[in-house]
């Protein structure tokens, strides 16, 4: 199975995925399951890319911050409506 590469943009990863679809999409719930894990990946391809100079990847790291913030938000405001969450 193979993964899709990592986008060239750090804003390519600010909106996750839709948590209720990445959480379908799973054999299993977990806490783990995460709809930024693109953002993450990205970060770390840029770590890589970069010899792990933390100061190079600051766009992917922000990127990934408000992908975060924006599934959480996303879900808080789920509960509050009284929608059903995966999780």
């Amino acid at each position: 199975m193979s993964t899709p590469s990592p986008p060239n943009s750090p804003q390519d990863n600010v909106k996750p995925a839709d948590y209720k679809d990445v959480f379908a999409a799973r054999q299993s719930y977990t806490q783990h399951t995460d709809p930024c894990e693109q953002a993450a990946k990205a970060s770390m391809s840029c770590m890589d890319r970069n010899n792990y100079d933390r100061d190079n990847c600051l766009d992917f790291f922000q990127a990934y911050r408000d992908c975060k913030k924006a599934w959480l938000e996303q879900r808080r405001q789920d509960r509050r409506a009284g929608r059903p969450t995966p999780i």
